[in-house]
């Protein structure tokens, strides 16, 4: 990765300043339905994203745009973490870089995992609403790149393991011992904001996506750009165009996410806890 800009720059030495210099070896990006997570940091320490140079405005409900650094607690175990409440999409500005600020600036920090987590549409039918399904590869269907523009040999990211075979090992073994059902499955990303058609979705089931959804993608290409290991969580909040009768909304996406949150976060802790950088 190249020198850091004057924004990300700034947002280390509030990092340090704020939180310290030893920062936490895992991130964790928390898309909608997923934001109790926050709630649950011990001795936390809040920054508004509005109080760091590099990090975006959102405007997107569920979203709130904090980062909290602290510990979390499972099962008599413990993990410090920094919690990204919130990102920004790519619909918003039709740029895939939105987060690129967020992410260099993790990475200057010295955050070495990224965890991220999404809300979904489901393309099988044996994952309904509420299921989860660990990310274990992906389709840029928008074949849109937060990279563009960049110079230098280090743009041309291999993507081969994009999520980390370690990392994915070690989350079924913790969902395994918790005794949940984490699926496994393709995340195909597509720039919404509008939902996918029927046919779009007959497409993506023909390329072998097994969700769908409006981001994530972006962000692990960043990542992987910045030397950051990537574990992805799916939650599913619905079945995608044509495979049920229900009228697709965020309004109703936000209400399956908080219906589902309680089971997903005790999974992510449960994972958390046992993860090793």
């Amino acid at each position: 990765m190249s020198e850091p800009t004057p924004a990300v720059a700034a947002t280390v030495q509030a990092l340090q300043q704020r939180l310290g210099t030893q920062a936490p070896e895992f991130a964790v990006l928390l898309g909608s339905g997923w934001g109790p997570l926050a709630e649950r940091v011990q001795d936390a320490v809040t920054v508004p994203y509005a109080e760091l140079p590099a990090f975006p405005v959102l405007a997107v409900g569920g979203h709130a745009g904090a980062l909290k650094v602290g510990t979390l607690q499972h099962g008599g175990r413990n993990v410090r973490v920094a919690v990204l409440a919130g990102r920004k999409h790519a619909y918003e500005t039709g740029s895939a870089d939105g987060m690129k600020g967020v992410v260099h600036s993790l990475a200057a920090w010295g955050v070495k995992v990224l965890v991220q987590t999404n809300a979904a549409g489901s393309l099988e039918a044996a994952m309904p609403p509420g299921a989860l399904m660990l990310i274990e590869d992906h389709i840029n269907f928008v074949q849109a790149s937060p990279l563009v523009g960049l110079t230098g040999d280090d743009r041309f990211v291999d993507m081969s393991a994009a999520y980390c075979p370690a990392l994915r090992a070690q989350a079924l073994a913790a969902a395994a011992a918790a005794g949940a059902t984490l699926h496994r499955g393709v995340y195909a990303w597509v720039l919404g904001p509008q939902f996918e058609t029927p046919a779009e979705i007959r497409m993506l089931k023909l390329l072998g996506a097994h969700a769908v959804g409006m981001s994530t993608v972006p962000e692990t290409i960043l990542a992987r750009h910045a030397g950051l290991r990537v574990l992805g969580l799916s939650m599913m909040t619905n079945m995608a165009a044509g495979l049920s009768d229900e009228n697709l909304s965020h309004a109703h996406t936000m209400l399956t996410a908080r219906a589902a949150a309680d089971a997903a976060v005790e999974l992510l802790l449960a994972l958390l806890v046992d993860l090793k950088p």
